[in-house]
């Protein structure tokens, strides 16, 4: 059973962990800010126990304040840190030195091109992209991204590594910032701002219509699916229309930068989009939460 090491024991680290732990894996996990680390077991057997899942995987998760002693002896690495270039590379760098000549480098970024976290290793050839979406014991996806270097052979690997932790790895083959994923949500809010911007509806009306319309199918049918499902001669006429008038610019919404700005920071401040009160936001958490697990049923 490969061993693995997870850098970050943060929101992320911490349930990459547990998926890997409650798959038999021994797992280290190191963070330089000593209370994440403090509590990962803690919290990860909080999660397991919420889940009914076997809490005594927790006892194969093994802190450690020692980089070197976290991934020395392990066959996979994945880094899952802030979304901060600089310690990304660095933390790499350093990496590097300590592990093993076969093990396996990936990175959690969720938009960070791999290619730019990777570009200064000794061997880029075992060093790729794995994506996981918070929270990661609740959402299936995790996104393997190979760069030019990334052997054929580490992919393959890494992908049977999450298959069989019961994750659904898919191949990204070409390294482009937010990967797929990201990439197209963000295209949805970008087009979600700029509804609210020129005043074509509020921000709880584009919420409720993503929700009571096509968000109802997207569990089951993909849009690619519903392209050809409705016919793409359709779907061809469709774009021929809308597309033209779809927000286009290649920057942030003005919109945006303006909430963010006026420390509008949605739940870290009580009003972004919408004002929400310390209610409001457990009740959507709590929602959002459920709503996963009933999925993972």
């Amino acid at each position: 059973m490969p061993r693995v090491a997870v850098i970050g024991a943060g929101l992320m680290g911490h349930g990459i962990a547990q998926v890997f732990a409650l798959a038999g894996h021994d797992v280290s996990i190191y963070d330089s800010v000593k209370s994440n680390l403090d509590s990962a077991k803690a919290r990860i057997l909080a999660n397991l126990r919420d889940l009914g899942d076997d809490q005594s995987a927790v006892e194969r998760v093994r802190p450690t304040a020692d980089l070197g002693a976290a991934v020395g002896e392990a066959d996979y690495v994945v880094e899952a840190v802030l979304e901060d270039l600089p310690l990304k590379q660095k933390l790499f760098g350093e990496i590097e030195r300590h592990v093993r000549p076969q093990t396996i480098l990936a990175s959690n970024t969720s938009v960070i091109p791999i290619t730019k976290i990777m570009g200064g290793l000794r061997d880029r050839s075992r060093a790729l992209g794995t994506h996981w979406w918070n929270p990661p014991y609740l959402v299936p996806l995790v996104e393997v991204i190979g760069t030019q270097w990334t052997s054929q052979q580490a992919i393959d690997w890494t992908i049977a590594l999450h298959k069989a932790a019961g994750k659904m790895p898919v191949h990204v083959k070409k390294d482009v910032p937010g990967f797929v994923g990201n990439r197209l949500q963000h295209a949805l809010w970008r087009e979600a701002i700029a509804l609210v911007e020129n005043g074509i509806c509020d921000a709880e009306t584009v919420d409720t219509v993503v929700k009571a319309s096509f968000g109802r199918r997207l569990a089951v049918l993909g849009p690619l699916e519903n392209a050809d499902l409705v016919g793409t001669d359709l779907t061809l006429a469709i774009h021929k229309t809308v597309l033209p008038d779809i927000d286009q610019r290649p920057g942030p919404s003005p919109y945006l930068e303006a909430l963010a700005a006026s420390g509008k920071l949605g739940f870290k401040s009580g009003e972004g989009f919408r004002s929400w009160s310390a209610d409001q936001q457990a009740a959507l958490r709590s929602k959002v939460l459920q709503h996963l697990k009933r999925a993972r049923e």
